[in-house]
């Protein structure tokens, strides 16, 4: 007897689709096309992604815009002037070079301590300073305002040095004051 194969009577056939999903799709397209009681159906055009774009909004290209990497002193002076720190920096700045705005002897005696509100103050070591820096007080705001801008400093407060405190010691009465320790 000879053996018969049930694969040699079957015709090559494409690999199995497991889901079925094609050969679903193949029947439905099939069945609209053919049914007469169904109305010819388009299949649906194809979809195309909608684009975002707001008014004025700029879009990538060639050249270059705020998207970029910036430069960290243009990002710095930006956010400086959005704060109002504008006229800190610049006087910081301009008070580095303290001797080369009131020389190299008064600068040794003297420096800037504090700025508020348009007034400078300055810290002297001795009193003969303090009154030497007064009386220059003048052409250094002239100087400090030709740099920063016009009403940038109003006054300049010279302080004299600290004076030592008469509070504590074994001379000391309280209530009596400094007057005290010299007997």
């Amino acid at each position: 007897m000879t053996e018969t194969s049930f694969d040699d009577d079957l015709p090559d056939e494409e690999p199995h689709d497991p889901s079925g999903l094609e050969l679903a799709t193949e029947i439905a397209h099939q069945t609209a096309r053919t049914s007469p009681l169904l109305p010819e159906v388009a299949p649906p055009p194809p979809k195309v992604p909608k684009r975002r774009h707001r008014s004025g909004e700029q879009r990538s290209g060639a050249h270059p815009d705020d998207r970029d990497p910036q430069q960290i002193g243009s990002v710095l002076e930006s956010v400086a002037k959005r704060r109002g720190w504008q006229r800190q920096i610049s006087l910081a700045t301009v008070l580095r070079d303290w001797p080369g705005l009131v020389g190299a002897v008064n600068a040794e005696h003297s420096s800037p301590v504090d700025f508020d509100d348009g007034v400078l103050i300055v810290q002297c070591d001795s009193t003969a300073w303090a009154s030497a820096m007064r009386y220059s007080a003048g052409p250094l705001i002239a100087k400090l305002n030709q740099a920063l801008g016009e009403r940038s400093v109003l006054r300049i407060e010279v302080l004299g040095p600290h004076a030592p405190s008469w509070k504590r010691g074994r001379r000391s009465i309280r209530g009596r004051g400094p007057r005290d320790t010299y007997g």
